[in-house]
């Protein structure tokens, strides 16, 4: 535990934020969350992050202790500036470079700008994201040169003492169904199988050994790999 600091955790609803609030409730003296409606197809992730606020706040009272308010922002407008398969009702199909076209320019740069303005107001200096580039699908706002770059603007511009953390930088899915496994053993690991959201398509009716979803789009494909990598190994 950190002594006399205050966090704000970027909560989406999926595998990766979820493991990244409990990390940051390990270790933070205050912990609140922020979500973001941006136009995205599978905004049922909006819902499902509710569910798994109130089922870890049930089933885990003394780790959740820390966890003060979450906050909901509107960037609605944002997603349709940003017009991809991941705002609109498209096929998902991927560019010459591999980039699948689920990528949504700026995202986690707006996304860490409006949690610094939040967290500037309300005193949190630590921002956590679940930003990865061991297993991320290309996107170039995921990598840790572009976090460190921005953490220095968040700094210049708010002239504000922000640190961003990705606890899961450098750790492929199968580790990190490991993480959740140590964190919190077969319960957290539990919670996230059945109350978070990675499908793109919003699926929700697809129960999979790894959650729910569509299985076929690329954060399922991921996610279902790494869930067999990991229980391969266990």
């Amino acid at each position: 535990m950190q002594k006399n600091n205050r966090a704000l955790v970027l909560f989406s609803g999926g595998q990766d934020s979820a493991l990244c609030l409990v990390w940051a409730l390990k270790r933070f003296d205050h912990v609140e969350t922020i979500g973001f409606n941006y136009g995205q197809r599978h905004h049922v992730e909006l819902q499902v992050r509710q569910t798994f606020l109130s089922e870890i706040k049930a089933a885990r009272p003394a780790l959740t202790k820390n966890l003060g308010e979450d906050h909901g922002v509107d960037l609605a407008g944002f997603g349709a500036v940003a017009d991809c398969s991941l705002t609109r009702e498209r096929e998902i199909v991927f560019s010459e470079s591999g980039l699948p076209d689920t990528f949504v320019p700026g995202r986690n740069l707006v996304f860490f700008t409006a949690a610094a303005a939040l967290g500037y107001r309300r005193g949190l200096m630590h921002l956590v994201g679940g930003m990865c580039e061991t297993d991320y699908s290309g996107y170039p706002d995921c990598r840790q040169n572009t976090l460190s770059a921005m953490q220095e603007t968040l700094r210049l511009g708010m002239e504000a003492d922000f640190t961003i953390h990705t606890p899961l930088m450098y750790l492929n899915k199968a580790q990190s169904w490991q993480m959740g496994q140590d964190m919190g053993g077969p319960d957290l690991v539990n919670l996230i199988v059945e109350h978070t959201h990675t499908c793109y398509l919003g699926t929700r009716d697809k129960r999979h050994d790894w959650g729910y979803g569509c299985g076929t789009c690329p954060a399922c494909d991921l996610r279902a790999k790494g869930w067999a990598q990991w229980q391969a190994g266990s």
